[in-house]
């Protein structure tokens, strides 16, 4: 059983249509196939267990950074976001859970978070989207001082020294 869990969406992306045209969406070479190419050779993070027992629940979570400047051009003729799909596949016997076996607060971090099976017969792949797109900043220190003010000689900056090399 399989349960897809991301952050906080700050926008949202489209889902890939690439089960409208492959049977199988692992080309025979390896990668996996897609209809939009925004992607196609961006790494990713993946972070799936190593191993699990038989029906059990675990998450899943993917990463795929990219330059969200980055336009492409919209149905209206306006530029918006990239189109951003994920196709999973893991080995055969997986297969999402079922909506009652979810724990409510798994639930309300996939409500937004559309996914199904790649074909009825192909339970171990998924198709992922709208996925929602995050731009994460990583915190900075916690300064000590405030703008403008006047310190001292080795007054510290920051309540962490080894951050950014100053404190």
């Amino acid at each position: 059983m399989i349960y897809i869990v991301t952050g906080d969406s700050i926008s949202n992306a489209y889902p890939i249509f690439a089960q409208q045209g492959y049977e199988n969406p692992r080309e025979a070479t390896g990668p996996i196939v897609c209809a939009n190419y925004h992607l196609a050779n961006k790494p990713e993070d993946i972070k799936v267990l190593q191993a699990v027992l038989l029906d059990t629940l675990f998450e899943a979570v993917v990463r795929i950074p990219y330059d969200m400047q980055l336009k492409q051009i919209l149905a209206n003729g306006k530029k918006g976001a990239l189109n951003v799909g994920v196709v999973l596949i893991f080995p055969e016997g997986f297969e999402l859970a079922q909506h009652d076996r979810i724990a409510p607060e798994t639930k309300e971090k996939i409500v937004y978070l559309p996914f199904q099976n790649y074909h009825p017969t192909k339970k171990n792949i998924l198709v992922i989207g709208l996925v929602p797109v995050v731009d994460i900043i990583p915190l900075g220190p916690e300064h000590l001082v405030l703008e403008g003010e006047s310190i001292k000689l080795d007054q510290p900056l920051t309540i962490n020294p080894n951050v950014v090399g100053f404190g």
